[in-house]
């Protein structure tokens, strides 16, 4: 199977399902570092954007038994090297790795998170809130779709 050069990871799920948050991250992560996928991008669609939210990501942590857990299965990585919550995984993976965040504008103002499409001050500052046609735009460029 070809690797694909834009991958998309629609994540429409909140802290409801902390799996669906963790696994986006994960295979975020093992999709730039292991399969070499040149743009991959984490999108909170409409029942996702909660995530968005300051501190919504840091409550979820990464506990010492899954950071053991990982860390075994990836040659080279230690837990200590493993972040304590999702947020701080999010920023590294922003950060270094170059995976983009973004969430859905429109449903920030639907849902009351943001108060125009312009609004983040209720955001997490590495979260772009992106308006339709950007999204349209991510959803038809992606070589592969995969959804949380």
């Amino acid at each position: 199977m070809a690797t694909p050069k834009n991958l998309l990871i629609i994540v429409n799920t909140g802290s409801d399902k902390p799996y669906n948050q963790y696994a986006s991250y994960v295979v975020a992560f093992m999709a730039k570092k292991l399969a070499n996928v040149s743009t991959v991008t984490i999108y909170y669609g409409p029942n996702g954007v909660g995530m968005a939210k300051k501190g919504a990501l840091a409550a979820l942590a990464i506990d010492d038994s899954v950071k053991k857990l990982i860390a075994g299965q990836l040659s080279g990585l230690s837990p200590s090297d493993l972040p304590d919550n999702l947020e701080q995984l999010a920023r590294f993976e922003k950060e270094q790795l170059g995976i983009n965040l973004a969430s859905c504008a429109t449903f920030n103002v639907i849902s009351g998170l943001s108060s125009s499409l312009e609004d983040t001050s209720k955001l997490v500052d590495f979260i772009t809130p992106v308006q339709l046609p950007q999204a349209a735009e991510a959803l038809m460029a992606a070589d592969k779709i995969l959804y949380f």
